[in-house]
């Protein structure tokens, strides 16, 4: 008797909520715990069922666990959390250890019950910020990422690095090194030497090249900031902007104001000394000096309608469409032959679909009038072919003129950088790699004995 007095004192000072109910749930003990937690007197509860006072929307899962529970014919213990119905009417979370351990004293199941509003609470919060968190990270298209101290452990990235890097997030997942794979092999140390600063705690803002599939032509912005507990880095969480729209726009404006101060000087230049040559001696053979004043005039009135066509290109938004090359290219030898009648232009063209800009034409036409003009014989013969290769549209034009220089193409391609002193000479192979490049396609310069051969690659559409 003394022990039974004792151990209802212990029941009625525990902070959690005994009690005992019957098979059919009905409470048959409730210690004093319910008022703190519940605001119930436990006699108010004696001899009602439990299930009456749980949410709606918990009840049936946690009716079933019970009756499993006791059902099993061996030790079986479950817990359960859920919403129980306060004396305010409000509703309290809480988590119940139930078990089929019972004897003829108890007569009935004993539960033990804690509140966990307040745990609860907060995780319901973080699952609804993480879902906002994901909601986000979904719909943007920066990549946002969070790696270990050690770049060892991917811990979130979201789905925009696979369009930026190249990748798919599972293989980064399964190998954090395959990072540093997708970046320009000269950038990497600089990237690696970055990933050890924040390792030690320091923050990284820098731009590099990303992505071998499109040989690395994306530009990415990265910040990074490393996490610190206890002041130890513990993660590296940061951001990765696409930025290829932006450094194309600089290299667009770079190259417009490079070669316009380069040819806009030289040709002034050159009718200035003309025109004072004139007037210093108007009986020294004036019409040949007159001749280049007119011939450079023209050059420039030649140069400001391409400067007009490549800010046109620019300036408006990127937009593709399907482009028949052969139809196109067609048309470009067709207004060709016209205004080189001494020209042989031969032709062997496929009925190819890519992937284009409306000004496709126009980069045929510069090629091929580009070969023409720089031809050291009157009677030049170009050559010019449409086909499909794999994915690949292609225009190709063969021509038996000098070798284009080095300085013309490199900067195009990106294997040299543009300088004041290394950069093509004009516009048109410009307006020409403008509007492949902006179609997500390349340019290809190749050296012969005979002559030089310009490819131009395009995304390529295959017919139904």
């Amino acid at each position: 008797m003394v022990e039974q007095s004792a151990t209802a004192v212990l029941l009625e000072y525990s902070r959690d909520k005994i009690s005992v109910i019957d098979a059919d749930g009905t409470f048959t003990y409730v210690s004093g715990a319910a008022k703190q937690i519940l605001g119930f007197d436990p006699e108010t509860l004696v001899g009602t069922v439990a299930w009456e006072y749980i949410h709606p929307e918990d009840r049936s899962e946690v009716v079933s666990a019970f009756e499993r529970v006791i059902n099993e014919p061996g030790f079986s213990e479950i817990t359960q959390t859920y919403r129980h119905e306060g004396a305010g009417g409000d509703w309290v979370w809480l988590e119940s250890r139930m078990s089929n351990l019972t004897d003829e004293a108890i007569d009935g199941y004993v539960i033990s019950s804690r509140d966990v509003t307040d745990r609860v609470e907060v995780e319901q919060e973080r699952q609804e910020m993480e879902l906002r968190l994901q909601h986000i990270a979904a719909r943007t298209s920066e990549v946002l990422w969070l790696f270990d101290a050690d770049w060892e452990e991917l811990l979130f990235c979201n789905e925009a690095y696979e369009a930026v890097y190249g990748t798919t997030v599972e293989e980064l997942e399964d190998d954090p090194s395959t990072l540093l794979e997708c970046i320009h092999p000269k950038d990497r140390p600089a990237v690696a030497e970055a990933m050890d600063q924040l390792s030690m705690g320091e923050s990284v803002d820098m731009e590099y090249r990303v992505n071998p599939a499109i040989d690395y032509g994306n530009w990415v912005w990265v910040q990074g900031e490393p996490i610190c507990e206890d002041g130890e880095v513990v993660r590296i969480a940061g951001f990765t902007r696409d930025i290829t729209d932006r450094r194309r726009r600089e290299r667009q404006l770079a190259v417009l104001d490079t070669l316009l101060r380069h040819n806009l000087r030289n040709d002034m230049n050159a009718i200035i000394s003309n025109a004072e040559l004139i007037e210093e001696y108007p009986d020294d053979q004036p019409a040949e000096k007159a001749a280049v004043i007119r011939r450079v005039g023209e050059n420039l009135v030649e140069t400001a309608e391409k400067q007009r066509e490549i800010i046109t290109l620019l300036k408006e938004p990127v937009s593709t469409r399907p482009v028949n090359l052969r139809t196109v290219t067609t048309s470009a030898v067709r207004s060709l032959t016209d205004r080189y009648p001494e020209a042989t232009i031969q032709t062997d063209l496929q009925p190819v679909e890519a992937e284009a800009l409306e000004q496709t034409e126009l980069a045929i036409l510069e090629l091929l009038e580009n070969a023409l003009c720089h031809a050291e014989t009157p009677d030049p013969t170009v050559r010019v072919t449409t086909r499909r290769v794999g994915d690949t549209a292609e225009v190709t034009v063969s021509d038996n003129c000098p070798p284009i220089p080095d300085h013309e193409y490199r900067v195009l391609t990106g294997e040299h950088e543009m300088t004041a002193t290394y950069h093509s000479s004009g516009l048109g192979l410009w307006l020409v790699y403008w509007i492949v490049d902006l179609a997500g396609g390349d340019i290809d310069f190749r050296r012969r004995d005979d002559g030089n051969v310009v490819t131009i690659r395009l995304p390529g559409i295959r017919s139904e």
